[in-house]
This record gives structure tokens, C-alpha cells and sequence, in this order.
């Protein structure tokens, strides 16, 4: 018996992971990175309302999400519909070294920025050596 496969099907399947569906839009892409003592991360979230925008922390899990719709109206003819829509989420689990309590977020040209502070505990620190009477080193903070 032989068996047809669409050899699209693959591409297509791929495709709908990256760039979402209608009824499942893709995942907001992200950069994260530390610098100095402080960690970035910045979604690209273009076309959105800064309004529909809401971000959460609870137990060192970030929840952003976000909504963006198609223009609607009595009048209003749709000729293409490429971009997806609808609400968008994404999940980080942030480490127990920032500071979530200080999360810093601005919203500018499309891009969801948040800045948290590394917590004091997780700086680098030196350790001070002093030296007893007996020859041997005692370490403090």
C-alpha cells in the first residue's frame, strides 16, 4: 500500500510554531542579558497598546502578557491578515539573585524593557583574612 504525505506539511507545521496561528499567536521573542548589576529583559511587542500590557511576579516566575487586535469597524475591509493577533504570553523563571520587588518596566517603540536589580546577597564581595596568633587564617565577611 503506499502512502502519500504532503511534503508541506512539515514546513507548514514549523512555520505555525514560529509564527503562531490565528487562533494561537506566536510566542513574544526576547532578549535577556546582565549587565553590571543589573539584569535586562526586552520583548519585542510591536503593534501592542501599552495599556493591554500587564506584568506579574510571583514566587520568581515573570508573567508577560499582552493583547494586540485587527482593526474593527462597519467599514473596515480586511485585504491581508499576515500579522498575528490576539493575546501573547511569556514566562521566565528569574533566579533567587534579583531583586523583584525593585522591577523597573518602560514600554518605547514596540519593545517591553524590564530592569531588576541583582539583590545584594548575589554581589560579589571581598572577603577580609585576618591572621591569629597562632599562625592560622580566620575568614570573615
Amino acid at each position: 500500500m503506499l502512502m502519500r504525505t504532503d511534503p508541506f506539511r512539515e514546513i507548514d507545521r514549523i512555520a505555525e510554531q514560529f509564527f503562531g496561528t490565528t487562533a494561537r499567536p506566536a510566542v513574544m521573542h526576547l532578549d535577556a542579558y546582565r549587565d553590571g548589576d543589573w539584569f535586562y529583559a526586552a520583548f519585542d511587542l510591536p503593534g501592542v497598546d501599552p495599556d493591554s500590557i500587564e506584568c506579574t511576579v510571583e514566587r520568581n516566575v515573570l508573567t508577560v502578557r499582552a493583547q494586540r487586535h485587527r482593526p474593527s469597524g462597519d467599514k473596515v475591509e480586511l485585504v491581508a491578515a499576515e500579522r498575528p493577533m490576539g493575546t501573547f504570553t511569556r514566562q521566565l523563571f528569574l533566579g533567587d539573585t534579583l531583586d523583584t520587588d525593585k522591577l523597573e518596566a518602560g514600554y518605547e517603540a514596540g519593545v517591553l524593557t524590564l530592569r531588576i536589580p541583582v539583590a545584594e546577597r548575589a554581589k560579589p564581595r571581598r572577603v577580609s583574612i585576618s591572621v591569629g596568633d597562632n599562625g592560622r587564617r580566620q575568614l570573615s565577611n
